[in-house]
């Protein structure tokens, strides 16, 4: 199968990109996220259409969906913030397009692209964690996706790492998420704002001059500013990240882990303290290989790229 489109279906845009088999998008539509479950299918199949008009030899989609995919790659069985159970999102937009469908969870999507055309190249054996609002994951084992039995298998950012711990969006305590994400990053930096106002007298300039003021992009321009407050937090949310591989290593071994998500777009910043961090809590540590901590290539273009190379592979 020659080119194929790709949709990355994002909080505030959808976009469609026509992809070749090196993973190169030769065009893209975006157009905003739709508030109801029946207008994001019309959205996806306007934007599939806006790029087929001058490539209309694309011959299938591939959908990144943010939620539970079915092991069909058909339905979203739950989506959280759409509000799709049991969405027949293949059908659907199979009817408005008029080309086949295949529907995959965002991770999984973003996680293949990184494996076929970015940071995963010489390995066959990667899990791949997504650190953004939550945290997301995919893996890849002998070259091959696994989606696991019923479809929804890596949601690695609700495993629980602290019984009773905070609260989740999922409804359950102590999710990985709540300490490795950019969500529990502005969390970190808030509150050792408030703790200690002095230290942080950089990155509170930074928004209104209180903690509640500080986001992500405030945190990491701090910690270039070498804010300690700053880089505090980011030390913080790489020491429970790292760990977390260090359990996955015990899972799955793979020969990378390949980190994503906006987090990672800090570079060294971030990964060195990952890194360390799972040397510190892999069991064996001395005697054992140790798996690469990368950080992905492909940025936000990762889910789109991998999502259209699943629909390639049928």
């Amino acid at each position: 199968m020659g080119l194929t489109i790709g949709v990355d279906i994002g909080g505030t845009k959808i976009a469609a990109g026509v992809v070749d088999e090196d993973g190169a998008i030769l065009n893209t539509s975006k157009v905003p996220t739709p508030s109801t479950p029946e207008g994001v299918i019309e959205a996806i199949a306007t934007a599939v259409q806006d790029v087929t008009k001058d490539h209309p030899d694309a011959e299938a989609v591939g959908i990144g969906a943010a939620g539970y995919v079915d092991d069909k790659r058909a339905t979203v069985l739950f989506a959280p913030n759409i509000n799709w159970r049991h969405e027949a999102l293949k059908d659907k937009v199979e009817q408005r397009v008029g080309l086949p469908v295949v529907v995959e969870n965002d991770a999984n999507a973003a996680a293949w692209g990184e494996y076929k055309f970015g940071a995963g190249a010489g390995h066959d054996d990667v899990v791949c964690i997504t650190l953004g609002t939550g945290l997301g994951g995919g893996i890849i084992i002998g070259g091959k996706l696994h989606r696991g039995r019923f479809g929804v298998a890596a949601e690695f950012g609700h495993i629980r790492v602290v019984p009773d711990g905070l609260l989740c969006g999922c409804g359950s305590q102590g999710c990985w998420e709540q300490y490795a994400s950019g969500s529990a990053l502005v969390r970190y930096a808030q509150q050792r704002a408030g703790a200690t106002p002095d230290a942080a007298e950089y990155l509170l300039s930074l928004g209104d001059g209180t903690p509640e003021g500080i986001q992500g992009r405030h945190i990491s321009q701090a910690a270039r500013h070498e804010d300690p407050v700053a880089i505090d937090s980011f030390r913080e949310l790489a020491r429970w990240a790292g760990a977390g591989l260090a359990d996955l290593a015990s899972l799955f071994d793979p020969s990378a882990f390949i980190v994503g998500g906006g987090v990672s777009d800090e570079g060294d910043l971030v990964l060195e303290p990952i890194r360390k961090s799972f040397r510190r809590w892999l069991v064996g540590s001395q005697w054992r290989p140790h798996a690469q901590v990368l950080a992905a290539q492909l940025g936000g273009r990762a889910g789109l790229v991998g999502a259209a190379d699943l629909a390639r592979q049928g």
